[in-house]
């Protein structure tokens, strides 16, 4: 049975999925938009990631490692910052996963009948409905989460080009960094995109078309990311869950 808290930590992403949806339906149509959609997009993101950890001493050692605490701090960043909408894709594709389980798992028992058993005596089977939905869930999963790597890294890029063109501050395209160190070193799926992201830079300065200077000047600030990408980072007190 569904405790307070897991409905609190569902309405959390509800908000987020509802309030995203109005924001970014705006932004996508050319249309104004209140920030306070924006605002309210990650008050529902804080309220699913801070309710989501189980704090122990153990864990509290272990923290930055858990992606649950890297979210919502982040999560704070962007709630205080200045709107960078690109920010809410990830936190929406995620929250649309949690919602749907929540609704298959939680909502969908309390108002549609279960499906007969396999076998005489058997325990009763989900409801079609609810069949359909987690086989979509399983099916799509790694294609949602590496399509949000690879906006995580746009998302790099825009804050990145933002502070060069004095768009946002000169503190936001340092503290994603940081954020995108610490998932590099927990998600397979960061390091995929990443890997992905610098073959294909690498193959585009080294264009024939491009003069050698844009390959070297690629190669130095690969060396440069290398170097600080090797510092030290919270590694995770047991088997990681992308």
């Amino acid at each position: 049975m569904a405790t307070t808290q897991h409905y609190l930590w569902a309405g959390g992403h509800f908000l987020l999925l509802l309030s995203g949806f109005r924001y970014l339906l705006a932004w996508i149509m050319f249309k104004s938009v209140s920030s306070w959609w924006y605002k309210a997009s990650f008050l529902g993101a804080l309220m699913s990631y801070f309710i989501a950890p189980q704090p122990n001493m153990t864990y509290v050692r272990k923290a930055l490692a858990d992606e649950n605490v890297q979210y919502f701090l982040l999560a704070i960043f962007w709630w205080t910052s200045r709107p960078v909408t690109i920010a809410l894709l990830p936190y929406f594709v995620f929250s649309l996963f949690h919602g749907l389980t929540f609704t298959r798992t939680t909502l969908m028992p309390q108002f549609l009948p279960p499906g007969p058993p396999l076998a005489a005596g058997g325990t009763p089977q989900p409801h079609p409905l609810a069949k359909k939905l987690h086989a979509w869930v399983k099916a799509n999963y790694d294609t949602a989460m590496r399509i949000v790597a690879i906006t995580e890294l746009v998302i790099f890029a825009r804050v990145l080009l933002g502070a060069l063109l004095l768009r946002n501050s000169l503190m936001m395209p340092l503290v994603y960094a940081n954020f995108l160190h610490q998932r590099y070193f927990h998600s397979q799926f960061t390091r995929d995109a990443i890997t992905l992201a610098d073959k294909r830079i690498t193959d585009l300065s080294n264009h024939p078309s491009l003069p050698p200077v844009v390959g070297q000047v690629w190669v130095r600030a690969r060396e440069l990311v290398v170097r600080w990408g090797g510092s030290a980072v919270v590694e995770p007190a047991a088997a990681r869950r992308d």
